[in-house]
């Protein structure tokens, strides 16, 4: 299994007038997955994309992609550890600096797989600052630069999960930080008066490098081969028997950005396969 490239067949386009280059998306976690996906739908939809990343090479490789889709907005790639704040605080300073910062993506992510009691609490103290934290600070940070914009409008969408509705075993750090998205979500849209809007994205399991490099890990800690995570942990519960690309998760985000989701206000968009609202 691997992750799938982004293509133009694949990419939702949104008719809406705040999507031009002079308007910028903040992208987290858009070296690959799901977060370079976002970063080229949002381009591909005129917008200039900041695109952060802890991994240089892989924000090159979405520049690459870019160029080679022959997008119509740009990607302004900005190396970044989000666990440190003077990197927060600069990945922000650096997408003002490309234009009005009117949308943020938080993306992010990293994975353990452990039972609570075997849990290394340093890795679960990274996970929470990259895929909790971080977003917290950098929503804070953006906020009255969406106040500043045009028409003081603005907009946050969160990368959550199933696992931020219900949970599965081994995966405590994970499940902790997609539950506390919900509720920043919600506590930045019950702030927002109708203009500052934030939103979340629940998906099941999604063909992306984060989900690939944990098959092993899973395998190992339930007892059984991969085939068996794919098929009986990973879709097992799902109607739909195969996995989200992630151009299908970057249009989701740009539906909820765009003038669609104006009464999209501090809810989650579920696409999960019928994984949590349905069963046999």
């Amino acid at each position: 299994m691997s992750a799938p490239d982004v293509t133009w067949d694949g990419i939702h386009t949104v008719d809406d007038g705040a999507f031009t280059a002079r308007n910028v998306c903040l992208v987290t976690g858009a070296a690959s997955g799901i977060g370079r996906a976002v970063a080229l739908v949002a381009a591909a939809n005129g917008l200039t994309v900041a695109a952060t990343d802890l991994e240089e090479g892989g924000l090159d490789g979405t520049v690459e992609r870019a160029d080679e889709l022959g997008v119509e907005g740009s990607i302004e790639p900005i190396p970044a550890d989000l666990t440190v704040d003077d990197d927060v605080e600069r990945v922000v300073e650096e997408a003002t600096d490309h234009g009005d910062l009117k949308y943020l993506a938080n993306v992010a992510g990293l994975q353990h797989i452990d039972s609570v009691e075997e849990f290394p609490i340093e890795t679960y103290d990274r996970i929470h600052d990259v895929m909790l934290r971080a977003p917290l600070y950098l929503s804070k940070l953006c906020i009255p630069h969406f106040r500043e914009t045009e028409d003081g409008r603005g907009c946050v969408g969160n990368m959550c999960s199933v696992h931020g509705h219900y949970v599965t075993r081994d995966k405590v750090a994970y499940n902790v930080s997609k539950f506390g998205l919900r509720g920043l979500t919600q506590s930045i849209a019950a702030e927002g008066e109708g203009k500052i809007r934030a939103f979340s994205v629940s998906t099941g399991y999604v063909k992306t490098p984060l989900v690939t490099s944990q098959l092993a890990d899973t395998a190992e800690q339930r007892g059984i081969d991969v085939e068996e995570v794919v098929q009986d942990v990973m879709l097992g519960q799902s109607r739909v028997t195969e996995m989200m690309e992630p151009v299908e998760v970057g249009n989701l985000f740009l539906v909820g950005f765009s003038r669609l989701g104006r009464h999209l206000v501090g809810g989650d968009l579920l696409f999960d396969g019928g994984m949590t609202l349905t069963y046999e």
